[in-house]
């Protein structure tokens, strides 16, 4: 337990053999009660690595997409009771060193849902950020911040904490299948924003690796689409 937290790490992965584990290593075991990694197709030893650094990991049985990974992690989080649940990227982009800082923020802020931002830290160093995700990720949160009537500074960013009273919401939606890819994380930002819950950004560090290692699986066309549908659809009263 974290300060009375029962908390569950969850990784999505696809084919990340190179870095998942890291992101398993690096996470504070200490202070998270499970790390999950959620194996969404991978053709690659990512699953067998993972287990052997001691998560656990269980299997989508196919490449069902980002969004239904993460759904399937927050299923485990509801099942198992867990108070909060950490997700991060498989790719080893985020620190999971700054899981605390998620976890404080939901102690000391009473807050619901923890956002981490790149963009509240003093330095401005993201690793070989492939260009057009420098400009989705700064236009994106003034984009949804328009449609949630609440001023963000990051909305892209994986890196988050939110409690099982969130996921348990019978009035947020994650069951639907257009949120299979990317479209999940803005739709439940957004969603909890309108639901009322108290809701905080807290600084985390974002850095990409060198090219060569594979940067993101984000297409630009098809994944910018994928992380504003969102926002076009809740924004008109298409989708709830």
């Amino acid at each position: 337990m974290y300060r009375g937290l029962r908390v569950i790490a969850i990784a999505p992965v696809l084919n990340e053999e190179a870095k998942i584990g890291e992101v398993v290593r690096r996470t504070p075991r200490p202070l998270v009660d499970e790390m999950l990694v959620i194996d969404d197709g991978c053709t690659d030893r990512s699953p067998e690595v993972a287990r052997e650094l001691g998560a656990r990991v269980i299997s989508m049985g196919h490449v069902a997409g980002v969004g239904a990974a993460i759904r399937a992690g927050y299923a485990e989080a509801v099942s198992g009771g867990f108070d909060v649940a950490v997700v991060m990227a498989g790719n080893n982009k985020d620190s999971p060193e700054e899981i605390p800082l998620l976890l404080d923020a939901i102690i000391d802020e009473g807050a619901d849902f923890v956002q981490g931002s790149r963009f509240l830290k003093g330095d401005a160093n993201f690793g070989p950020m492939p260009f057009y995700r420098k400009v989705a990720t700064r236009v994106h949160p003034l984009l949804f911040s328009l449609v949630a009537r609440h001023r963000v500074t990051e909305s892209t960013n994986g890196f988050r904490a939110i409690r099982r009273r969130v996921l348990e919401d019978p009035e947020i939606d994650l069951d639907q299948a257009w949120l299979d890819e990317y479209e999940l994380e803005p739709y439940l930002y957004l969603r909890t924003i309108r639901q009322g819950y108290k809701v905080a950004e807290v600084p985390v560090t974002k850095v990409y690796p060198p090219k060569a290692l594979g940067q993101t699986k984000m297409q630009p066309l098809i994944g910018w689409w994928s992380i504003l549908r969102p926002l076009v659809l809740l924004g008109l009263g298409i989708r709830k």
